[in-house]
């Protein structure tokens, strides 16, 4: 791994960690891990045009963020099953489009080094994300707890849950190449879901979920050459483990506190 590949899988985690703890926060897990998949048609079409996959898949998730947006702002449905609907669409229609190797680098990433041009972007768009969640994190939080005393102290509720999809879309194409549309999600809920067994107040929950998807990130990308498997499964495999340890230290701590 090159050193430009290592820092932008840091900055990349990084920006999960801290997306991913107010996913879990909003309740969102398991709905935001198919946004990821509106990628894949950007992804199929760009490896067709022959462009890089990134841009395709990045375009493609900020235009399924803003319809889903619209769709649950028009039909007041929960934005879960919009998110289904779109989802599902999109998986289809990508998986029509790209076949053979191409569609399985799609789905679980590659391992080609990062140039400089797309390491200088994916540390922009990282910024870009993890700026947004530290800067606006009171603002998200009393959306979240009641959107009435939110729009009552003036903020726009709606305008902040678009730019947060907005961003949860930006992060899950920062890891298209690292993990593929359909892992990278798993990075963003795994470590973050971990965190809200380890941390007891937002600030712990936001530096423990970080810390986990980097540990994840790192221990994976180091160990797949040694054991001869793709990192994008590797990754996921150590951030499950994480979660399965975490677990049961705390079940043998609530067994010790009841005894």
């Amino acid at each position: 791994m090159t050193l430009s590949d290592l820092l932008l899988l840091v900055a990349m985690a990084v920006a999960a960690g801290l997306i991913g703890s107010v996913t879990v926060m909003r309740r969102m897990a398991l709905a935001s891990d198919a946004v990821s998949h509106v990628a894949l048609p950007g992804v199929a079409i760009a490896i067709i045009l022959r462009v890089n996959p990134v841009l395709g898949g990045l375009a493609a998730l900020f235009l399924g963020s803003l319809l889903i947006w619209a769709l649950e702002h028009k039909t007041r449905l929960p934005m879960e099953a919009v998110i289904g609907v779109v989802f599902s669409a999109a998986l289809a229609i990508g998986s029509m489009l790209a076949s053979g190797e191409e569609l399985l680098a799609a789905l679980f990433g590659g391992s080609h080094d990062s140039g400089r041009v797309e390491l200088l972007l994916g540390l922009a768009a990282s910024a870009i994300v993890i700026t947004y969640v530290l800067h606006e994190r009171s603002r998200l939080v009393i959306a979240l707890v009641s959107p009435e005393l939110a729009s009552s102290t003036g903020i726009n509720v709606s305008r902040v849950n678009l730019i947060f999809l907005l961003m949860f879309a930006l992060t899950i194409a920062l890891g298209l190449r690292f993990l593929g549309v359909l892992l990278m999600g798993s990075l963003i809920i795994i470590p973050a879901v971990t965190a809200t067994f380890l941390a007891h107040n937002l600030r712990a929950l936001q530096l423990t979920s970080v810390a986990l998807a980097v540990a994840s990130a790192l221990a994976g990308s180091l160990m797949a050459p040694r054991l001869h498997v793709e990192r994008g499964p590797l990754i996921i495999m150590v951030a499950a483990s994480l979660f399965l340890v975490a677990l049961g230290a705390r079940s043998v701590t609530r067994a010790g506190a009841r005894a």
